[in-house]
């Protein structure tokens, strides 16, 4: 029952902490200490050395660990043509910690993803050192649901030409990662599990979307993304609640969007969190279809560093197996790392083990 193309039977969400000498190099390079061509020669080293050390650990799908980038979304809406990153008035409200002030908006210009975008380069580097690597973007959902609503109105009155346009963006950018070698592309969206929340549900109503219809816009517009991708392209999602310095955002079973998402997206597979109680029962996994679409769960945190028990995970894995399949299942984190250059409050050592952990329990479950 092992998984020859991806998502794989132990998996993970992309970042990892980013080592001391990434961290010193990051920190002398925005005072002016190195430039930018050594600040990329450490990059690389270190982006190496993590490579190697997921496929020691047993992870086929490598990731670059998002060494290069400062946040998980900001660094890549900020390359495409028509968005700009701005200083905000304050960051992103996580429990108990906001982030540093941070914003995206659009600018009026025409969307699209630029032949020359960094990211294009940075896969390069790790498709050219890894067996089976692995690209992590942002969902275009999230570059309207947490940018600038006023700015986007002024630049894009018209609320679906502008979903068109995103849409179409998007799309350039698959065939641009497929066409540099990406054959296992994530899209990482924060949108979904927030829109299983009362609370952050009312936050984007008080900031002028139209809530009733934000599920069925996003769809449309990742659907368009990804059609009539190559058909040995694999596109999965991954599903967060937020993820900063081991804090979180929303709560909320998948009840309120399993059907759109599982059902409605034209997706290869999910990576859903299921660490905590905030994610609620696995009784939503009904709505994934009868086809070749995979689960991948998330039942190892990556918010704080105790191990989790082989055995407790391995009965989560055969409760969800009541509502679907085993042999559509897989085993990951919930979440990235480092969704942030920041990192979460655990240590390399306890990161390593927690993916040791994953690639133990799926080997033992799937053979």
């Amino acid at each position: 029952m092992s998984r020859t193309t991806p998502p794989f039977r132990a998996d993970h969400v992309g970042s990892l902490l980013r080592p001391p000498a990434l961290k010193d190099a990051r920190a002398r390079r925005a005072g002016g200490e190195i430039d930018a061509d050594a600040l990329r020669a450490v990059e690389d080293r270190e982006i190496a050395a993590a490579i190697a050390r997921q496929e020691e650990v047993g992870i086929r799908a490598a990731t670059d660990g998002e060494f290069r980038r400062s946040w998980w979304h900001f660094d890549f809406y900020g390359a495409l043509d028509g968005v700009e990153v701005y200083e905000a008035g304050e960051g992103i409200q996580f429990r108990g910690m906001q982030t540093r002030a941070r914003g995206v908006r659009v600018t009026g210009g025409p969307l699209g993803f630029p032949a020359d975008h960094p990211m294009l380069a940075h896969f390069r580097f790790l498709e050219a050192r890894a067996a089976a690597p692995k690209m992590t973007i942002p969902s275009p959902s999230v570059l309207h649901f947490r940018g600038d609503e006023a700015a986007r109105r002024r630049a894009w009155p018209d609320v679906d030409e502008f979903f068109d346009a995103l849409g179409a963006a998007y799309a350039d950018a698959v065939r641009a990662f497929y066409d540099a070698g990406c054959r296992y592309l994530q899209l990482d969206d924060t949108v979904w599990g927030f829109l299983c929340s009362e609370e952050e549900r009312a936050g984007a109503q008080a900031r002028g979307h139209d809530v009733g219809r934000l599920a069925e816009r996003y769809a449309r517009t990742i659907n368009r993304a990804v059609a009539g991708r190559p058909d040995d392209l694999t596109v999965t999602m991954h599903v967060c609640r937020g993820n900063y310095r081991s804090t979180w955002i929303s709560e909320g079973g998948y009840e309120p969007v399993a059907e759109t998402v599982l059902g409605g997206l034209d997706l290869d597979g999910y990576f859903l969190e299921y660490d905590t109680e905030r994610a609620g029962g696995f009784a939503p996994l009904r709505f994934l279809p009868e086809d070749a679409k995979t689960v991948v769960l998330g039942l190892v945190t990556s918010k704080s560093g105790a191990l989790e028990s082989a055995d407790d995970i391995r009965r989560r894995i055969d409760e969800a197996a009541l509502h679907v399949g085993l042999d559509r299942l897989c085993l990951s984190p919930q979440c990235g790392f480092a969704s942030t250059e920041e990192g979460n409050a655990l240590t390399e050592d306890a990161q390593w083990a927690k993916l040791g952990r994953i690639v133990e329990i799926a080997d033992a479950v799937w053979g």
